[in-house]
């Protein structure tokens, strides 16, 4: 059977309709996989240690861990490139202290049409929810044992991938029920190691090999005393590098 003229140029007619309908369709999917572009993934762990002692607190003569904490943590989690976070706090016996906030995942499993930077922008906002939990909690376990908040972290963190970058939200004034740093004599190298070599022999070095230190307050009860600041910066500088061979980074210090 042959086909008229007429109903030759009816089927094209409605080949370019249809054709017309599909080209937006094909557009706007192409604009779909284009919004939804996979971002690099996020693959170093991070640690953050906060400080719930006395000294911390939002007076005159401290150093406000609260203000410090919501001054640098997003800073720190976006300039890091940081997948997951853990968190340990400082109090009185920190290593066994109660404070617990689960691992954060910055980097979440996602699909194709995931907007991926809405959902990390929402996983920091989650990090820095639990990261003031943590804070309360440790304000109510008053003290500052430092050493052992470094080595819990230290055990927290991932180490099966890129070095881990641990900001640390302290003044650093190690000063549990067992040790004052305060009362000991840090003002040469030598006393330095053997107040070094006390702490390793009773509390074990913390395990922070080949990662990254970022202090966030670090000696900030000796501003007025340049002298003793130095002193005690060295201390830990000889300390979180010279042996437990981290590597100390004052970017965020504040």
């Amino acid at each position: 059977m042959q086909h008229s003229a007429r109903t030759g140029r009816r089927s094209t007619v409605r080949a370019a309709r249809r054709l017309t309908v599909l080209v937006p369709l094909v557009c706007a999917l192409g604009a779909l996989v284009s919004c939804s572009k996979q971002e690099e993934a996020l693959t170093t762990p991070c640690g953050l240690v906060v400080d719930g002692s006395g000294s911390a607190a939002a007076v005159k003569e401290g150093f406000d861990s609260e203000a410090k904490l919501k001054d640098s943590l997003i800073g720190f989690l976006t300039d890091q490139k940081c997948g997951t976070l853990d968190f340990a706090p400082i109090t009185r016996s920190s290593r066994s202290s109660s404070c617990r906030q689960d691992e954060v995942d910055l980097d979440p499993p996602h699909d194709a049409t995931t907007d991926q930077k809405v959902q990390r922008a929402n996983a920091q906002t989650a990090a820095a929810v639990a990261a003031l939990a943590e804070l309360k909690c440790a304000r109510t376990q008053n003290g500052s044992d430092v050493w052992g908040a470094l080595t819990r972290i230290g055990e927290s963190v991932p180490t099966d991938g890129p070095a881990p970058k641990l900001l640390v939200v302290s003044d650093f004034d190690q000063a549990d029920p067992e040790f004052h740093l305060s009362r000991q004599d840090i003002s040469t190298k030598s006393a330095r190691n053997k107040v070094i070599d006390s702490l390793v022999n009773k509390r074990g070095l913390p395990g922070l090999k080949g990662m990254d230190v970022f202090p966030v307050g670090l000696g900030m009860q000796y501003k007025a005393k340049p002298s003793e600041a130095d002193d005690f910066e060295s201390f830990w500088t000889e300390a979180l590098e010279g042996r437990a061979k981290a590597h100390v980074d004052n970017k965020y210090k504040r």
